[in-house]
């Protein structure tokens, strides 16, 4: 970890950029945007609770990574 460097950054906070090497600017987020953000961000979290238990598989494993792709995608278009 980089000096300085946080071990946990709030997703909808404003120094959310300091651990993501791949974007480089952030736009700031007006309050509504981080509340949908994270309404977004809870209801994949809620959905991978159902995939657990459902149990363990392939299909539920695809599930998972694709709730995962779905909430990055939503969250990609709503900070762009």
């Amino acid at each position: 970890m980089q000096d300085g460097a946080k071990d946990h950054v709030d997703a909808a906070g404003d120094e959310r950029t300091v651990n993501n090497v791949m974007r480089h600017e952030y736009r700031v987020l007006d309050e509504a945007e981080k509340a949908l953000m994270k309404e977004v961000k809870d209801a994949g979290a809620a959905l991978l609770t159902l995939c657990d238990r459902i149990g363990a598989g392939r299909e539920t494993a695809l599930a998972k990574t694709k709730v995962e792709e779905a909430v990055m995608w939503a969250v990609k278009g709503l900070t762009k």
